[in-house]
Parts: structure tokens; C-alpha cells; sequence
């Protein structure tokens, strides 16, 4: 069924009969391919059927802090080349790649995306932004201060502002604007298509203070995220009316305060021109202009190559044509003239240099010129460089609790327990040069406050012990199978979905690969078989591996592991690689079953058709607010569908719905901190997701562009990007090295 995303989010369904709700906040918090090479969003909240109690869960000892606890830091900085404004030339224009040209201008709206939240930070107030640690900071360019002045009999904000600060036309920013924003998000008028009204529905009251500089905020209920509210602030012209909100700010923003506004959006030319705003208080915008172009994943070296872009996230095989470029001596050349190097070499050298190999067909004369373009794009990547940080992202393996063998806590336990996360953040992190160093937390990333390495709760890889748990859950090595079984028809898990003409099963074989998890003596991968996934050519058949599959119930434990298709897909494949062998080595066989990346969420992932899955979740700077939907009980609804929120999953706990609760009413934050560090182990020890790595931030720039690049945790500053001045010189970032 297709879901018009201009609904009300929760009166849409989704797959399987499931509901959208609400509570995310709707471009912080939505999944994001393992790989980073797709960014489109199911962006509405979704849930579905778990079955685990909160009393199964035996949880070791929680982390906890004191008073004199060392906070952590951040893995990496952020790469952007940071310069004084003085050594920055006034002028230019930027050309900043995007994924797409946005939906909309309204970052509250459900098809709100990236490029939305980057025109936003660009064009829009912001009470708050985040440090180089993660961390909420009062913005002055905004705020001379805000800060929590009641607790009794109601919790009081109050929100002091920079005298200075107005809309473009003219106008302060005031208590209007705040009440406006309150109204339209509070949950309370559902004329307002609103994708999330998360802590603006606690709201009792919004009032001018002492005078029209002051903003006082009345809570009905305590709300310990209150940093999170205002930021974008909206002008009231936009949240004044329903008739406003849900079409006026789309694809305009007639009224902006921020270094610069919107100028136009051209859909054809797939651009949203940004322009220096005139009104500005702050420092002055060094650029003229911002272009955020929309380039395809995959296109990026070449459009940096042509100069349509100076500044765009690419993917690692990017990084190494770039890398290449830049090497001494340049790329080389195979072409030494007519005769002297056969075609056969030429295609050899074009596919060893990525190359697809529809590019590589037809004759000579053909392939001379493909290799000739290449080679002038990579002359042009001379002047272009990697920056590279870690994204405040992290991959997860997800594993469904909903049905089939997952649905036992003990087999995702055993899961957790065959994994070796080191070895997957090496295989990842290492050859780009970053720190891989597993994630220890789902609600919080090393630097922020709330982190704590609590991965303690599933315990360390262990082979002998995974095994032991899948014992006990009944899976044992040597157990009959239905005649049906033995044919490989059927396996335990969840049904497939054949009518979905978007799935392609993993090809295997013709490149001397094997299938994980089948016994190996006297099979032929190329000829069906067993369910398996396929390992890549040149992987070492697993050791010792244990002979014949586990079963139960006259059915073998076979998960189905989904992936998206996508270009650039790579790194996910060789993570569910590694994955699928670890796997192997207890007992457990897995499918890899490629889906196309338009349905790879929707149908798949939120539908709950997969058993493994590989996605991202962004880190919040408020995980109280933001993390709960993706980790809350799923809940059944009046009609009978049950409500998943953004827990694809389908694993809760009412403990950890407590904790969630409790960390986001108190005022304390010592207190938040530990409830979230709590939470967080009940989530490890039942298993529903297992943080992997920290994903790779790889953005290829100009080498002349400053204070821009690999942000990390870090909001841009946007009136300091620009071009170096002529003579001026870049100090290496430490990152960088």
C-alpha cells in the first residue's frame, strides 16, 4: 500500500498492517543505509509485535558514573580546515552536493530529508548547537542565555535573546514566534500534518517575559530535553496557520534570519540557491552564495572532477580514486598510442580502475575515449582532497524479534555472542585510516555525555558460549529434518516475500565463492542448496567449522539477511560477510537476499520482512526524546495493528520504556545520565540491535575551501566557509594525518 507522506502520519499504514505513529524527531532520528550510500527516508515512526518480558532479562552490573567520572571524547574531530575569517576571501559561491533537491522547506513535515535540516541551519534560527563533542551549546548569535529558573509547582524556561536578532523583514524575534511554534506542534489541532511533537506536547504555556527580549516557556510535565525545543525556530508566517505549515514553507521561506535566505529553488536545474542575507546581525557571510545541488551517489569524484561540485560526500571507492589522483606521478596512463597496447590490456586497466563493465563493452576506439575522460577527471582531482572524520552515526546489526528463531531471546543472544565487533570496526575503519573502535552504546556516541561502553551486558565473543545458549533454546547439530527441509524448500524464519519482484537473491559461485553455513564436502554453491550467504572470492573457508546444520522442530536454523542493492554497496557487503561466517562458525546459516534501495526500508525493513538487517541510526544530543520510538515496547492498537513507532526491531521492554520516562522528566542531569546509561544496558541484554562501528565521514572538497568538510558532531558555522585567500596557507588538521 502505497503512504502519501502529506497524511497526518498516524493515519497511514504501512506494511503488514502496521501503524505510524508519532514522538521522532523527524530528520534527527531516521534510519540511514549501513553504507551511507542512500539517503532516502522512511521518515515516518513505525511499529510491530516483540516477545520478550522485562523479567527475562538477566543484566550484569550497569554502568554508572560519580561525580569525578572523566567524560569520553570524541573518536575524531572534525576535518574542515579551519582558518581565521581574516585568511578567508569575501566572495564565491559554494557548490555543496545533496542527495536531492528537498520536499519541502519545513523540517517538522515527514518527507522532511537532509537537505532540508542543511537549508535550515543555514536560513533558520537555533536555540542550541552542537559542540565538537555532541553536546547542546547555547548559540549567540540568538541567545544571551537560557536556562531552567522554576521547578515548583512547574517547571519554568527562560529564554533570554540576543537583542539583535530579527527576521529578514525586519521584524524581532520574539515570544510570538515561540508560541506560534508551540501551538502548531503541540499535538494538540491535527489541522497541522506534523512528522513529530515530541517534547512541544508538554508544554503548558508560552509567554513574553519582563520585556520583548524574554521568552518564558511553563512545562505541564518536567521535560529534561527542553535544549531540544526552538531549534529550527520558524517564524510565526509559517506556524501561525495549518494552512501555513502544511504548504506555505515547502518551497519558500520568504521570512528567514539567519546569514543567509533562500533565494530560489530550481527543480529543473536541481538546485536550492542560498544567498547572504542582507538583515544579518552576526559576522557577515564570507561567501555570495550556497548551491545545494542535487548529484547522484556514485557521480560525485566526476561532478567534483567538472567542477559542478566543491564539496560532497562520497563513498570509499571515491576516496581511493581521489587518493589516486593525488599520488606522486598522478594515475598513469595505458595509452601509448595505437597498437602498442592491445585492447584486452586497456579493458584490464579500466576495470582495475573501477570501471563498470558496461563501460569496458565495444570496440577499441571507444574504450581509448572513456579512458581519456577518466584521465582528464582525475588531472581535475588533483585540486581535490578527502576529509574525513566519523559521522555522529553508528551501524547495527538488527536482528527481528517478531517471528521465527530471533523471536527466543537466547538465539539473539547467541547472535550478539558470535560476533567479533573489533574485528568488523577494522574491516570497516582501518583502511580509511580511522579508529575502529566498536561502539559500546545505542543511545549515545564516545564523546557525548550520556556514553558509557555498556556492551558488558551481552558479554565478549564467545563461540562455546553462543552455542550454549542455542542449546538451550533446543537448536542442536545432527536433528532430523522434514523431508521438505532436506530439499532446502524451507527453512526457519520468516516467510519470503516472492511477490516482490525487487528482490534479488545474492549471486554466488561463478567467482569461486562458497555459501556460509552449508557443509562444504561435495556441494556446488552454483547449484541451490541449503540457504547460505555468499562470502566474497578470496575469503578463507571458516576453520574448524562445525559439521551439519542446527535444527529444531524438523526445521534448520536459517535467517534471512536483506541488504540494500544500491550502487557503492561494498562496505555493507563485506560487513554481512564477515557476519554471515562468524555466524557460521555456531551453527547458524543465513540468505543474503539483495532488495532494491527504493524498497529497502519500506517494504522490508519496516514491515518487518527480514530476520538481519544492516542500517544506521543517527546520535542524538537528546537521547531521552529521540532514541525512545526506536527503542520503546511495541504497543497493540485499537484496530488490531500494533504500533513499532521507529522499532523495526520489534524487541521492548516495559523496564526500559520506564527508564526512558524517568530519564526524560528529571532535571537532574547526573540522574538522566545514569537512567540513560541503564537503559541502554537493557537494551544490549535483550538484543534486538548490536552496534557495530561509528560510520566513516568521507566528504571530497576543493582543496582551497575552508572551514567546511567533515564536520563530526560539530554544526557548520556557515558565515565562515569560504575560499583562502590567494598566498594564505592551510595548517593540517590532526585528523587529517
Amino acid at each position: 500500500m502505497s503512504y502519501d507522506v502529506r497524511q497526518r502520519p498516524e493515519e497511514a499504514r504501512v506494511g503488514l498492517g502496521e501503524r505510524l505513529g508519532r514522538g521522532a524527531r523527524a530528520v534527527t532520528t531516521r534510519p540511514r543505509p549501513a553504507d551511507g550510500t542512500s539517503r532516502h527516508a522512511v521518515r515516518a515512526v513505525m511499529r510491530s509485535a516483540a516477545f520478550l518480558t522485562a523479567g527475562a532479562l538477566a543484566v550484569p552490573l550497569l554502568a554508572g558514573c560519580g561525580s569525578d567520572e572523566q567524560p569520553s571524547s570524541p573518536l575524531a574531530g572534525p576535518d574542515t580546515a579551519p582558518v581565521a575569517r581574516e585568511l578567508v576571501a569575501d566572495g564565491g559561491t559554494l557548490k555543496w552536493a545533496v542527495d536531492a533537491v528537498p520536499e519541502t522547506l519545513n523540517t517538522f513535515q515527514a518527507d522532511a530529508d537532509a537537505a532540508t535540516s542543511r537549508v535550515a541551519q543555514a536560513v533558520l534560527p537555533s536555540m542550541f548547537r552542537t559542540d565538537t563533542n555532541g553536546r547542546p551549546v547555547v548559540n549567540p548569535a540568538y541567545l544571551e542565555s537560557a536556562k531552567v529558573i522554576e521547578t515548583e509547582p512547574r517547571q519554568v524556561v527562560l529564554y533570554k535573546l540576543n537583542q539583535q536578532a530579527v527576521w529578514s523583514d525586519g521584524r524581532e524575534i520574539g515570544a510570538a514566534d515561540f508560541a506560534a511554534q508551540w501551538r502548531a506542534l503541540s499535538g494538540k489541532d491535527s489541522a497541522y500534518w506534523t512528522a513529530r511533537n515530541a517534547g512541544y506536547d508538554r508544554i503548558a504555556k508560552v509567554e513574553r517575559g519582563a520585556n520583548d527580549l524574554q521568552v518564558r516557556v511553563t512545562f505541564e510535565r518536567p521535560y529534561a530535553d527542553w535544549r531540544s525545543l526552538f531549534s529550527p525556530l520558524y517564524p510565526k508566517d509559517v506556524m501561525g496557520t495549518p494552512d501555513a505549515f502544511n504548504d506555505g514553507a515547502r518551497r519558500k521561506l520568504p521570512v528567514t534570519a539567519g546569514p543567509f535566505k533562500v533565494e530560489k529553488i530550481d527543480t529543473a536545474k536541481k538546485d536550492v540557491t542560498l544567498t547572504r542575507n542582507p538583515r544579518w546581525w552576526g559576522r557577515p557571510a564570507k561567501l555570495n552564495e550556497i548551491v545545494l545541488h542535487a548529484v547522484t551517489h556514485g557521480k560525485r569524484a566526476v561532478a567534483l572532477a567538472d567542477g559542478t561540485a566543491d564539496l560532497a560526500s562520497i563513498d570509499a571507492s571515491e576516496v581511493q580514486r581521489i587518493g589516486l589522483a593525488n599520488r606522486p606521478g598522478g594515475t598513469g596512463t595505458p595509452l601509448q598510442g595505437s597498437g602498442r597496447t592491445s585492447v584486452a590490456k586497456l579493458r584490464d586497466w579500466a576495470l582495475a580502475h573501477g570501471f563498470r563493465s558496461g563501460q569496458v563493452s565495444g570496440g577499441e576506439h571507444k574504450l581509448r575515449t572513456s579512458i581519456s575522460r577518466y584521465l582528464e577527471q582525475q588531472q581535475a582531482l588533483r585540486d581535490v582532497e578527502v576529509r574525513k572524520s566519523l559521522e555522529p552515526v553508528y551501524t547495527q546489526l538488527a536482528l527481528n524479534g517478531a517471528t521465527g528463531p530471533l523471536a527466543d531471546e537466547r538465539v539473539r543472544r547467541a547472535v550478539a555472542r558470535a560476533l567479533d565487533r573489533q574485528e568488523l570496526a577494522r574491516l570497516v575503519l582501518t583502511p580509511l585510516g580511522l579508529p575502529a573502535v566498536p561502539v559500546g552504546s545505542h543511545l549515545a556516541l564516545s564523546g557525548q555525555a550520556a556514553y558509557a561502553d555498556s556492551s558488558g551486558a551481552i558479554g565478549a565473543p564467545d563461540a562455546k558460549e553462543a552455542q550454549a545458549l542455542l542449546a538451550d533454546a533446543g537448536w542442536v547439530r545432527g536433528g532430523p529434518l522434514k523431508a521438505e527441509e532436506k530439499k532446502g524448500e524451507k527453512a526457519a524464519g520468516p516467510e519470503r516475500r516472492t511477490e516482490d519482484s525487487s528482490e534479488e537473491p545474492s549471486e554466488g559461485g561463478d567467482d569461486g565463492e562458497y555459501i556460509v553455513g552449508e557443509d562444504e564436502k561435495g556441494h556446488d554453491p552454483r547449484h541451490g542448496g541449503a540457504p547460505g550467504a555468499y562470502a566474497p572470492k578470496g575469503t578463507a573457508a571458516p576453520a574448524a567449522a562445525p559439521a551439519g546444520p542446527l535444527a529444531k522442530d524438523g526445521k534448520p536454523l536459517a535467517l534471512r539477511f536483506v541488504l540494500s542493492s544500491g550502487a557503492g554497496s561494498d562496505t555493507l557487503n563485506s560487513v554481512a560477510a564477515r557476519i554471515s561466517a562468524m555466524l557460521e562458525q555456531v551453527g547458524i546459516a543465513t540468505t543474503i537476499t539483495k532488495v532494491a534501495d527504493e524498497s529497502y526500508f519500506k517494504d522490508h525493513i519496516a514491515a518487518g520482512d527480514y530476520d538481519l538487517a544492516l542500517y544506521s541510526w543517527p546520535s542524538s544530543a537528546f537521547p531521552a526524546t529521540d532514541a525512545r520510538p526506536i527503542y520503546a515496547k511495541p504497543v497493540p492498537a485499537a484496530d488490531g495493528s500494533v504500533n513499532v513507532e521507529q522499532n523495526y526491531t520489534r524487541v521492548g521492554t516495559d523496564q526500559v520504556d520506564q527508564l526512558f520516562d524517568e530519564a526524560a522528566t528529571t532535571l537532574d542531569e547526573d540522574e538522566a545520565r545514569d537512567l540513560i546509561r541503564k537503559a541502554d544496558s537493557r537494551i544490549w541484554a535483550a538484543a534486538g540491535s548490536i552496534p557495530l562501528y561509528q560510520r566513516p565521514e568521507l566528504v571530497g572538497v576543493r582543496k582551497n575551501l575552508v572551514n567546511a568538510g567533515a564536520f563530526g558532531f560539530q554544526t557548520p558555522v556557515f558565515e565562515d566557509m569560504g575560499f583562502l585567500k590567494k598566498g594564505a596557507r592551510i595548517s593540517p588538521s590532526p585528523s587529517a594525518k
